[in-house]
């Protein structure tokens, strides 16, 4: 059934990610939600409803959860979409941007895919199956102290969480290789659970922002808790914490 499911997953991801594609050389209407930085297209809307028709057409009963405003209850399978991740990057071309689809299953996170569209790259996980991209498997790197690592992380749109998440960056800044922002947490995410990134951390993020991700790197040997070491729930917890399980209590007592 799982693995069902994942091959609509992948499907659906890859054919709203071509959607999304053929849309960067045409008029995008743009308009905000919460405020000036937290945009949304068409493309959002068209992407998502491509995504949910089919997940519909095969599965009438499934639950849904969607960031353009749609949430369907209707069993305890529940899929989490995020149509376009990273709005801004695509409404300025910046090549960064993915699909993300994350299937919940009583409760548990069990189907993850995060497609890349400009990269032709599909990152995918069944729980306990392990991680793959592009069908191969994947696994996070060997770093093992936080000096050596290359990090990411995003900034939340609430601004009452900025001040916080700026004194953070400095702070990663200056303890380890780097910091990377590329404005799409999918992406960070999927490249951490494929060893380009060793650890990602960002406040204020959705449900459908970390659902899929959240697993891949779990699948890929990697760790992901909330900003306290605990369970990282996606409904719950104002923020995550990922690694490849090497240093992951430094990276905590530096978030702290």
């Amino acid at each position: 059934m799982e693995e069902e499911i994942l091959d609509l997953a992948k499907s659906a991801a890859e054919e709203a990610g071509e959607l999304l594609v053929e849309g960067l050389g045409k008029k995008r209407m743009i308009s905000s939600k919460s405020g000036p930085t937290d945009l949304v297209t068409q493309y959002d809307r068209e992407s998502q409803e491509l995504i949910v028709d089919k997940i519909q057409d095969y599965y009438p009963n499934h639950s849904i959860l969607a960031e353009e405003e749609l949430g369907v209850e209707r069993s305890s399978t529940k899929w989490i979409i995020d149509p376009l991740d990273g709005t801004t990057n695509y409404i300025y071309n910046y090549p960064l941007f993915d699909v993300s689809i994350g299937v919940e299953v009583e409760g548990e996170i069990r189907v993850g895919v995060i497609y890349v569209p400009l990269l032709g790259e599909t990152y995918a996980a069944v729980k306990g199956s392990g991680a793959t991209l592009n069908g191969e498997p994947i696994s996070v790197s060997t770093t093992d102290e936080l000096s050596s690592s290359l990090l990411s992380t995003g900034f939340p749109y609430d601004k009452d969480l900025m001040p916080k998440a700026r004194e953070t960056f400095s702070n990663l800044l200056r303890k380890s290789r780097g910091i990377r922002r590329d404005g799409a947490a999918g992406v960070d995410l999927a490249y951490l659970a494929s060893g380009k990134f060793d650890g990602f951390w960002e406040l204020g993020l959705s449900p459908w922002d970390v659902a899929a991700g959240s697993l891949i790197i779990e699948e890929a040997g990697g760790y992901v808790t909330d900003f306290s070491g605990g369970n990282h729930d996606i409904y719950e917890s104002q923020g995550i914490v990922a690694t490849n399980g090497n240093f992951h209590e430094e990276l905590l007592s530096k978030l702290s």
